[in-house]
């Protein structure tokens, strides 16, 4: 596994992929990997010729007050869960290596980014636009993979893809879980024994209204509600938002009529948590 770590020898080592008429599958991560950030890796290896990772704690989307200071960082043993798994190119900049002095210049994929996650944490999804936008120049993948766990994110980059002509094809993979129906997540890291057990509240509500939708309910407001209702019998986890929305606007919707995303935040303790379920409606 070759690794980079400035802009020119990523850049040059894609390039030199692509001369040789090589299929590039990209995962961009911040790191601090788990199983759910190897099944994106998996799903690259297994539609791409050369796999390339990005590990890049982006500074441009953690707001003023979030855990920018304290994410988790583990390159070496990221490095080395990397290197079992087959990755062809290692891309691990520093902040100074992606942001020269004096950048002024961001992607915004206006509309949607001050839905969901971003109505929450102004600028977050800015920053991982700009980014994204970023490594997606300087890697030229052929397809770029990310979790279903993120599913604003996802469909704020199809959107960016689409309206600035990327030729890149956007692969979202399934949310991979704990045996216990948590997702999984870099900040499960961050949750004591006690959070730990609360938090599968948010697992929990995605289930309850995953039920009340096989029973034949349609009605955005009352699966909402059912969501809502088990935050309000279970743990002290304080909810940041519960919606039904649209998968590619996320707008909110009144009625499940095609595809339909229930999306859920809330904090356990002080760390923030999202999850997600699609419910597709063909009937």
């Amino acid at each position: 596994m070759k690794i980079c770590k400035t802009v020119e020898d990523m850049r040059s080592a894609c390039r030199a992929a692509k001369r040789d008429g090589k299929r590039i599958g990209f995962v961009p991560t911040m790191g601090a990997l788990h199983e759910g950030h190897l099944s994106l890796v998996r799903s690259a290896s297994a539609r791409s010729d050369v796999v390339a990772v990005s590990i890049f704690v982006n500074p441009l989307q953690f707001g003023p007050s979030e855990d920018l200071a304290k994410y988790p960082r583990s390159l070496e043993r990221d490095r080395d869960l990397l290197q079992k798994e087959g990755v062809d190119l290692l891309f691990a900049p520093s902040a100074e290596e992606m942001y020269p002095k004096g950048a002024v210049t961001y992607v915004t994929v206006e509309g949607l980014s001050d839905k969901l996650c971003g109505k929450s944490r102004p600028g977050h999804f800015r920053g991982v636009t700009t980014v994204v936008a970023k490594l997606f120049h300087i890697v030229e993948p052929d397809a770029a993979f990310f979790g279903q766990k993120d599913a604003a994110q996802a469909a704020i980059i199809r959107r960016m893809v689409r309206d600035l002509d990327f030729p890149i094809e956007i692969v979202v993979c399934p949310i991979v879980r704990e045996p216990d129906g948590l997702a999984m997540s870099s900040r499960n890291a961050y949750l004591n024994p006690q959070q730990r057990k609360s938090a599968l509240v948010l697992s929990r509500s995605l289930t309850q209204v995953q039920e009340l939708f096989r029973r034949g309910e349609r009605n955005a407001s009352r699966l909402v509600e059912a969501g809502k209702q088990v935050f309000a019998q279970g743990p002290p986890v304080r909810l940041d938002y519960f919606e039904m929305v649209d998968p590619d606007t996320l707008e909110a919707i009144s009625e499940v009529r095609g595809s339909a995303l229930a999306v859920v935040a809330a904090f356990v303790g002080n760390t923030r948590l999202i999850d997600n379920l699609v419910l597709e409606n063909w009937r």
